[in-house]
Parts: C-alpha cells; structure tokens; sequence
C-alpha cells in the first residue's frame, strides 16, 4: 500500500478518569470524516500521567483494550496509546497497538521519567516494537523515549517508515519537544508523528500540545500548537522510498547493540 492515512487526537483529559476520557475521546473519534488507517492517542490517555496507579491500572485485557478494540472496528483501523496496566504485580506504561480483528500487541516505555518518579512505580520495557500494517513499517514509542536517539534508530537492513511518539509532554519542555521531533525524522529518515495532550493535568503541570507529523527531510506536514483537534493527513511511501535512494543516509549509519 503506497498510501497510509493518519490520524490524531490532540485533547485536554480528564484527571483519573478513565470512563470520561474514553467518552470523549470516543466523541472525537466519531469527528474523523474520511477513512483512515491509523488512530493515535495521548499517553495514558484514560487518566493522564500519573504516578497513583493503584485502582487505576487495568489488566491488559481489561475495559480499555475493550473500548479500543471496538473503536478499531468502527473505524476499520488501528488505534494506538498508552495506559496504565497492571500485571504479575507490577506496573507498565503500557502502549497497546490494536487492529481492527480485535487482535493487539503491545509496547512498554522503556525510558521512564526519573524527575516524576516514574521509574519507581512502573517496570521499564525491554524491546521496541515494529508493527508491519498495510504495507507500512511502524514503530511507536512512549514520550520521553523521545530524548533517547539510540533506541529511536532506525535499521538500515529493515527500515521503519513512521515513528510515532504518544506523549504527555509538558509545555515547560515544548522547545526539546519541538526540535527532538525534528531531529528524530531527520536521522531515522522517515515520517515522524508526534502525538501530545494540552490542558493542566491534576498535579498542575500544564501542556502545550504541539502535535506533528514531520516528513523524512524534517520538513513539517502538520503543526497545531495548543489547540484541541483532531488531524487526519495522508503520507505517501513511494514518497519516502524515492527521497531515501536519492539520499541514502541509512546505509552509512553506525552498527551498534542495545544492552539491557
């Protein structure tokens, strides 16, 4: 497939509030007016990011993968974030990748934010995850995964072809948000999307949004600042493969292995 449309939530949530933020997460979905094939969503967009999860996390298959397995359906796409998940007794920022059969994988944050203490109340995870969907490579990873270059690389002899980021991303920090992103599209010769919420959440850090979709070159498609939207664009891969034989970065890139 040549073409992957995409879209993204950007939205203030609901502080704790699962129910609420899938109600209107779910209304705002319903806005989305052409096919799409891709939905991305805020991390821990049913509660915002926290560091409280006990009777807030869910077992994987709990009502949240329910409710994305439904959206799925409706909309003949995968739809994608992160949540708190319980399991074994322990805790995960876990980012779930569901498609439209119901079927899910699903990602850990690796890098957890130490500054929020959030190293010390959710387990870090220890592989990334490339979906192959629709002809399309993808990588999607959690927010301050962002900051790490080593674990966003891209691999010459399998390349992906979209990064994404779900992030809550504080807008005292938009201006490493905003360059980061770039950077990352750059290096990893790819689409890049980053996916960030507005508002204040309930330990009052406020949010500035800056939701992106940035092409292979680090040129943007898409910026929307701080405003509440919904955004559906379309990327083109023949696009992509043609700027990566005229530009070949990939191919001299460094070889290295991630030690856990």
């Amino acid at each position: 497939m040549s073409h992957l449309t995409v879209s993204f939530i950007q939205t203030s949530l609901h502080w704790h509030e699962p129910v609420a933020n899938r109600q209107h997460l779910e209304h705002q979905a319903a806005t989305i007016s052409v096919p799409t094939d891709l939905l991305v969503l805020p991390e821990m967009f049913t509660t915002g990011f926290s560091m409280t999860p006990q009777g807030l996390a869910e077992p994987t298959n709990g009502p949240t993968l329910a409710w994305m397995q439904q959206l799925a359906a409706t909309h003949d796409a995968v739809v994608t974030g992160s949540l708190m998940v319980e399991e074994g007794g322990a805790y995960f920022n876990r980012l779930l990748w569901v498609r439209p059969d119901g079927s899910w994988s699903h990602y850990d944050k690796r890098h957890r934010f130490t500054m929020a203490g959030e190293h010390t109340v959710y387990e870090a995870g220890t592989a990334r995850l490339i979906e192959e969907w629709r002809g399309w490579r993808i990588c999607p990873l959690v927010c301050y995964d962002l900051r790490f270059p080593v674990w966003s690389r891209n691999d010459p002899a399998a390349p992906y072809d979209l990064l994404l980021y779900t992030a809550n991303w504080p807008a005292a920090r938009r201006t490493a948000w905003i360059a980061l992103l770039r950077a990352r599209a750059i290096e990893n010769v790819a689409y890049t999307m980053g996916v960030n919420r507005i508002g204040r959440d309930g330990n009052g850090a406020d949010y500035a949004g800056d939701s992106a979709l940035i092409d292979m070159r680090g040129e943007y498609l898409v910026e929307v600042g701080n405003q509440a939207t919904t955004i559906t664009r379309t990327l083109r891969r023949d696009e992509l493969l043609e700027f990566r034989q005229r530009f070949p970065a990939l191919q001299d890139a460094d070889a290295f292995e991630v030690m856990q």
